[in-house]
């Protein structure tokens, strides 16, 4: 690159590009001679306005002073930098800069020295002449804003999160309502979800990814404030969200009224101006006032049992526990309500300082981190400032031998990133850590003035340790990543299984179980029909079976007095099969005008499915009808009562109590056709398409078999299209494969975490007890 900042750390450079090149002194220049491969350095003593432009050349040129030599007569040098060398040269140069000149000539005005004791030689240097220019700078926070693009500023246009379309490529900002922090995908690549707000109101996810952990958003907590340039704007399931595309960058803020505007950025280039100062502010005083403070930061003193919260704290020790789970000793300077739980460290290697841990041990807690977490916290500094993110309280019955049964507060890290759940390094000069600070400061000193045998009484009367008969490992095995989630109830503690089939019905259980196998194996036979109202299950009509209620309906000619009706214009056409079937299109009119094929509803009489098929693959959608006595009537409910696109919606014949076609007209807005509303009008009961299985359990105490139904909440997959998309079987196979892996055995597979409730069912004489699941999701990171 023509022009490269270098770092410098405690005056030392963090990067050496020059060693390969042979640095020449200032009185050693000579003209004519080839310093290509050479350098020069000084410090810089003037710099001169930027002259040029328009189609003028543009020219910079300063005056460089050796500091090696600084008694030499000869101790100073002009330089003259051309072209796009001088204009970005000019954007980051100041008075005392250190700088190095690569690839130059030497020429010269005169034969003799100044008064001033100045060579009268200069130097010219330029891009064509593969002239590099090296800036050491101390920080490069320090640097203007406006410098850190080391092209000229660019005019970046900011897109409100409510006009984004897809294929966008955009410039966005906005305030953080929800973000994981980055965690390693199943690829080589980190990943960072985002979802951001801004005042239009339209929130946006976004799924970052990049092979640098530095190079995604450094946020913090919620209501921080970033700026994304070039997102890469898609739909994936009919929800508008943000990529990364090529040249993807951000910079992320202090969301806090009144905090210094200062840019979170691994990356030592980019723009920060006044117009970026004022979005900041601007979405600073919108989001105070419009989006809620963030409650789930909380301190050691305010935490309850079955909670989840944020902690800001700084780490202490840390020690591998096994190999799925790993050891955080941390405190923020407040004692728990509650006495903490503590793990035995005699037998592993624990690093950290343990007889200042032993001077603070009632400020202490003991995290147990597992499974995706061990890595980022085995990488944890010892004296680190960390935000913990979702970590998870319970209350544990212990046995110690000095006393009878007693409660300790646990602390756990579950695996994945399901609700944000992670762990980020925070920087010293975040504001929390600063205030951090300040607290551990004020608490040491209250700790170190405590006496030992104080401390040592306090200890063994109030803290119980993992050596009682409760193998606490072991009760968090569970805590291996689940493929699967709740919705709700998560304050509930898990059952057995053993301690389920014991019970009576109805009841509701929290449990944590594997799945040995399911059925239908085949998937696509899993969708039925589902009645809210009866509560029955239909088995979705098959196409050879619908074809022939189609053609049986088909039987009778349209009657031409009922066409051409204020609700409709009809057209009727006489097929070339045997027999010339008639057919008859009527198309429904809004406020008299026939709308736009995309926004027009269709009525078909005589039609077969393949007909029907064509008009609903045209058209916004169609219903089968046919001649009544005074009206058009639908078919039998056997039939769908409305076709769109792929999707046939059904009635429940025994509910629906049907009405004339005429009753259309009461429907408002012809243009949507909603098909709730649809059947609402013409007196039908709509059916819902549900995925029906059945899980067998396993828990290792015992083995239950549940019932799943299910519209779109478990699977995120509509039933009422995975009969006709390859592409959501494909998706719906792979869950099944991942919950359930063929050619391996069961200890091997995921755990699932599920709410079921048992309820009583009669068979004849027979009473038996079953159980389904409900308010469980599969897990995002399967989706």
């Amino acid at each position: 690159m023509p022009l490269e900042l270098i770092k410098e750390v405690n005056g030392v450079p963090e990067v050496e590009p020059l060693n390969k090149l042979h640095r020449v002194s200032f009185r050693s220049l000579q003209p004519g001679c080839d310093y290509s491969k050479k350098y020069i350095q000084g410090k810089l003593s003037h710099i001169s306005s930027l002259t040029g432009g328009g189609n003028r050349t543009a020219i910079l040129k300063i005056g460089l002073q050796e500091q090696e030599n600084a008694d030499s007569e000869i101790n100073t040098i002009n330089v003259l930098f051309f072209g796009k060398l001088a204009k970005d040269c000019a954007k980051v140069f100041y008075d005392g800069d250190t700088i190095a000149v690569a690839g130059f000539i030497v020429l010269s005005s005169s034969s003799s020295t100044s008064k001033d004791g100045e060579h009268c030689l200069f130097l010219k240097a330029f891009e064509d002449l593969k002239s590099t220019v090296y800036v050491y700078v101390k920080s490069v926070i320090n640097i203007s804003a406006e410098s850190m693009s080391l092209a000229p500023a660019a005019h970046y246009v900011y897109t409100p999160l409510n006009e984004l379309k897809s294929g966008m490529i955009i410039n966005v900002y906005g305030v953080v309502k929800f973000f994981k922090p980055p965690y390693l995908s199943k690829g080589t690549d980190y990943c960072s979800v985002v979802t951001i707000v801004d005042q239009t109101n339209a929130k946006l996810t976004c799924l970052l990814f990049s092979g640098n952990y530095e190079a995604l958003p450094m946020i913090y907590k919620n209501g921080d404030i970033v700026r994304f340039h070039r997102l890469k704007i898609q739909v994936y399931k009919n929800e508008t969200q943000g990529i990364t595309s090529t040249g993807f960058a951000s910079l992320t803020f202090e969301g806090t009224l009144g905090a210094p505007i200062i840019p979170r950025t691994a990356s030592k280039c980019f723009n920060l101006t006044t117009k970026d100062h004022k979005m900041v502010e601007t979405l600073r005083a919108w989001a105070s006032t419009n989006i809620s403070p963030s409650s789930t930061l909380v301190k050691l003193c305010d935490v309850q049992p079955m909670k989840y919260f944020d902690l800001t704290c700084q780490l202490l020790g840390k020690a591998e526990v096994d190999g799925a789970s790993f050891l955080l000793k941390v405190w923020d300077g407040t004692r728990t309500p509650y006495p903490s739980w503590r793990v035995l460290i005699q037998d592993v290697a624990f690093h950290g300082d343990l007889s200042h841990i032993h001077r603070l041990q009632n400020l202490t807690v003991d995290i147990l981190v597992y499974d995706n977490h061990v890595q980022v916290a085995k990488s944890l500094k010892v004296g680190s400032f960390l935000r913990i993110y979702s970590l998870h309280t319970k209350l544990q019955s212990v046995n110690s031998e000095s006393q009878a049964t007693s409660l300790a507060l646990e602390f756990h890290l579950h695996g994945g990133t399901s609700y944000g759940r992670g762990i980020r390094v925070l920087p010293e000069s975040n504001s929390d850590v600063d205030q951090l600070k300040k607290i551990l400061e004020c608490a040491s000193l209250t700790a170190n003035q405590c006496s030992d045998a104080c401390q040592s009484e306090y200890e063994d009367s109030s803290y119980p340790t993992s050596s009682g008969s409760v193998s606490l490992y072991e009760v968090e095995r569970c805590q291996q990543l689940s493929a699967t989630i709740l919705t709700d109830h998560q304050y509930l503690e898990n059952t057995p299984l053993c301690a389920i089939l014991k019970q009576k019905a109805p009841q509701q259980y929290r449990i944590r179980a594997k799945l040995r196998s399911y059925k239908p194996k085949r998937l696509f036979q899993s969708v039925k029909l589902h009645c809210p109202e009866c509560h029955s299950l239909q088995e979705v009509p098959h196409e050879g079976d619908l074809d022939l209620i189609l053609q049986k309906g088909a039987a009778n000619a349209p009657d031409t007095k009922l066409q051409n009706t204020t609700l409709y214009d009809s057209k009727i056409w006489t097929t070339k099969d045997q027999g010339e079937r008639k057919v008859a299109i009527h198309f429904v009119k809004n406020n008299g005008i026939l709308p736009l094929s995309n926004d027009c509803l269709v009525l078909i009489e005589g039609g077969t499915l393949s007909e029907i098929c064509k008009l609903a693959s045209k058209f916004h959608g169609v219903i089968p009808v046919r001649s009544g006595r005074e009206d058009l009537e639908l078919l039998d409910l056997s039939a769908p009562f409305l076709i769109q696109g792929k999707v046939r919606h059904y009635g429940c014949k025994q509910c629906s109590s049907l009405r004339p076609i005429q009753n259309l007209n009461s429907l408002v807005d012809k243009t949507s056709w909603i098909p709730s509303s649809v059947a609402e009008v013409l007196g039908i009961v709509p059916l819902r398409y549900v995925f029906v299985m059945t899980f067998t359990l396993d828990d290792g105490t015992g083995v239950l078999e549940a019932y799943l139904m299910d519209s779109d909440e478990f699977f995120h997959i509509p039933p009422s299209e995975i009969l006709t998309s390859d592409d959501l079987q494909q998706n719906m196979e792979m869950i099944m494969d991942l919950f359930c892996p063929p050619g391996i055995k069961i200890d091997a597979y995921p755990w699932l975490e599920c709410f079921i409730k048992s309820y009583n069912v009669t068979s004849g004489m027979e009473q038996k007890i079953c159980y389904r699941i409900f308010d469980t999701t599969v897990a995002d990171d399967l989706i």
